[in-house]
């Protein structure tokens, strides 16, 4: 699990519309927030992209970018996105490889059968790509202000 302080991991995925985000191009320009939820079109992962999305505007005045990323494919993004209104992009990351990197991928149990999936996770990159906020295991509901809070804090 990664801890505040360290460099951040640095990756390529695509977005919703099949174009590749490099999250190394953000460096020295905007903060960067990743959410890491389960999966598209759950109550409470639908709850959370769209609180990230309702804030969005007030990130973008802070000079930060917001991406959701999950194992769901691009086209399932592209659904979950126009279903629901989102604005932030989301990411896919089908073989796990991102979410390995930033330690959200865990043997979880649900229903009394143990299987890996993505534990609710969100990160603060700094512009400088030094990891500001870290937090597994997220409550949703009203998480996007507390980040929000956060990152009005790294620029203050």
């Amino acid at each position: 699990m990664l801890k505040v302080g360290q460099t951040a991991p640095m990756f390529a995925l695509p977005n919703e519309d099949m174009d590749t985000v490099d999250i190394a191009g953000y460096n020295g320009k905007n903060h960067v927030v990743l959410f890491f939820y389960p999966r598209d079109d759950t109550p409470t992962c639908t709850l959370e992209a769209t609180d990230f999305s309702d804030h969005e505007d007030e990130f973008s005045r802070q000079g930060c970018v917001v991406f959701g990323i999950s194992r769901d494919d691009c086209i399932k993004h592209a659904e979950f996105r126009d279903k629901h209104g989102i604005s932030v992009s989301l990411l896919s990351d089908p073989d796990s490889r991102v979410c390995k990197q930033y330690g959200v991928w865990q043997l979880k149990e649900v229903d009394g059968v143990k299987k890996h999936g993505i534990v609710r996770s969100t990160f603060i990159i700094d512009k400088q790509g030094v990891l500001r906020f870290v937090l597994y295991g997220v409550n949703a509901k009203g998480h996007a202000l507390e980040i929000l809070r956060a990152v009005k804090e790294i620029n203050s």
